[in-house]
């Protein structure tokens, strides 16, 4: 089920599940993973893709394995707002595992420099090589996506919360 909003999401979850983040490349999906307070995000791995039935059994197994509620995937929006090809192909790769998983809710997370940010920090501050960046840019990406919902989540808490 593909929620229209995050607090949707998070309305879903059940005390103690766990949110997942995502970043879908084309070659790899990155992979964060929340703390069960819903708090703070960190890497958790990265998958490198293959066929899209392979890498949703992959990621069924990692959302049974860490008791995960609900996916956060990250959109890859246009710096001027609007969606291209990339948008797309992440919408429909979500509407193809919604069928897969559909008792698992998602929702989608503007993740605009997301990965620009994740690079400019391993070469400033981390002074990691290239090869380094390469392993780790898709889950840091994926984990900075998914903190920026939590963020947003913790700041927005909605009608409940209030």
């Amino acid at each position: 089920m593909i929620a229209g909003k995050l607090q949707d999401l998070k309305e879903r979850l059940r005390p103690g599940q766990r949110l997942l983040g995502l970043d879908l490349g084309e070659k790899t999906i990155g992979l964060a993973l929340t703390d069960t307070g819903l708090v703070i995000a960190s890497p958790l791995e990265t998958i490198r893709r293959t066929r899209f039935t392979a890498d949703a059994r992959q990621l069924a197994a990692i959302v049974a394995k860490h008791g995960i509620g609900g996916l956060i995937i990250g959109l890859p929006v246009n710096m001027d707002g609007s969606e291209g090809p990339r948008c797309q192909s992440v919408r429909q790769f979500a509407r193809n595992l919604a069928q897969m998983l559909p008792d698992l809710p998602m929702a989608f997370w503007d993740e605009r420099l997301s990965t620009a940010a994740v690079n400019r920090m391993l070469i400033d501050e981390a002074d990691a090589t290239r090869r380094r960046r390469a392993e780790l840019v898709d889950k840091l990406a994926a984990s900075y996506i998914l903190q920026g919902a939590l963020d947003h989540l913790r700041l927005n808490p909605g009608p409940a919360a209030r």
